[in-house]
């Protein structure tokens, strides 16, 4: 599509560019330009061996205990050669001798390293002192309680208490996203900080993962950091990344949103499989044939997966399917679904480059908005002098 100024109906003058573009401007962003070809039918061949598999655990302690009192849970882990990503809520004796368990058992565990709920749970933007504090008492209580760990897990999301303080009052939230998106001093540091910690742990023995939204492989390719400033997030590796790709918040798109980003992720999350009453009407659980499709493409990128979440699977019997499951099976992702994600994924781009370039357009539209005035004021001046 050619955009053009014709002369015919005046002389553009110096804010013809300026308007051309502007308009291109807009039409790419709200969608007057073709978006995405329609794509047909994915076959996913089954992947070339079943992937290594690592189920996150959530649980408080009182709820972890009875959930490995349960004696089928060791065997089944050990039959699927799986491990566990454990959420450190706290550094309790009866955290530990879960831990102690499975390192008895032979099974993989991850230090899901995780702050104190008042200061966030999560890792992200705001908190970085907070989790070298954490990781500091996280190696004392392993010294003293002889833990053996395989990697460390970083989980990096917004701060949900901060934006809960302020999300029913939509001035100050508003007035919070503001101040946030000029903070480019605070990604800077952030990065810093969370690179420093990361070669600590390192330096430590500890492999280090890091488990961010697919939203930052967008942010990557926008060359851009609106998504750090605005929810607090951090763009940091260890050594490897996984993305947490959970259908389970979109039922309609099948296994489309692996299959969109699986080739940029190193490891890919599935889930979830917990079941939440406060969740459930709006986004239930991935049920066994969700749950199996996804791990069937999420394999056929990833030598490893990860699951989200073990009690889900325990309480819903999947961890014991598992172990009879086929993985010598193909997938078939429908080309509807696919094209939503594919369309979701534009429009996230979209967003990022309107969100990323909103004050240069803001200050065009000013120019054009003074020039406009400035050839009215000049026109109705020819148009007196003429006669006069």
């Amino acid at each position: 599509m050619a955009l053009r100024c014709n002369p015919a109906k005046g002389n553009p003058g110096r804010k013809g560019p300026l308007v051309v573009f502007f308009l291109a401007c807009c039409l790419s962003i709200f969608g007057a330009l073709p978006l995405v070809a329609l794509s047909g039918d994915v076959q996913v061949s089954p992947p070339a061996q079943p992937p290594l598999l690592n189920f996150a655990c959530e649980l408080d302690t009182v709820s972890l205990q009875a959930l490995f009192a349960d004696p089928s849970v060791i065997p089944d882990l050990q039959a699927l050669h799986a491990g566990v990503t454990l959420a450190l809520g706290d550094f309790s004796p009866e955290r530990a001798d879960i831990v102690r368990r499975l390192n008895h058992a032979g099974i993989p565990v991850t230090a899901w390293l995780a702050i104190p709920k008042d200061q966030g749970y999560y890792l992200n933007l705001s908190n970085e002192p907070q989790a070298a504090q954490r990781f500091a008492a996280f190696q004392k209580w392993t010294t003293d309680n002889g833990l053996h760990w395989s990697a460390i897990g970083l989980d990096i999301e917004p701060n949900i208490q901060e934006f809960a303080a302020v999300r029913d009052h939509k001035l100050r939230f508003a007035f919070t996203l503001l101040k946030r998106y000029f903070e480019f001093g605070m990604v800077t540091q952030a990065r810093r900080e969370y690179s420093t910690l990361i070669h600590k742990m390192q330096t430590y023995g500890y492999t280090v993962e890091t488990y961010q939204f697919p939203f930052i492989a967008d942010e990557r390719a926008a060359h851009t950091t609106v998504l750090e400033r605005l929810f607090g997030l951090v763009d940091v590796r260890g050594n490897r990344e996984a993305l947490m790709l959970y259908t389970s918040f979109n039922h309609s798109m099948d296994s489309a949103l692996i299959w969109v980003y699986g080739p940029e992720a190193q490891v890919i999350a599935v889930g979830s499989t917990r079941s939440d009453p406060a969740f459930d009407a709006k986004f239930p659980p991935l049920s066994w044939d969700e749950f199996s499709r996804d791990l069937l493409v999420a394999g056929h990128f990833s030598h490893s997966v990860g699951v989200y979440s073990l009690e889900g699977c325990v309480h819903r019997g999947f961890l014991t399917r598992l172990r009879s499951m086929d993985w010598n099976r193909s997938v078939l992702i429908p080309g509807e679904a696919i094209q939503k994600a594919q369309l979701l994924r534009r429009r996230f781009h979209r967003a990022l480059w309107l969100a990323t370039n909103l004050p240069w357009l803001v200050l065009i539209a000013l120019a054009l908005i003074i020039v406009w005035f400035w050839r009215r004021r000049v026109n109705r001046s020819l148009a007196a002098a003429r006669r006069t």
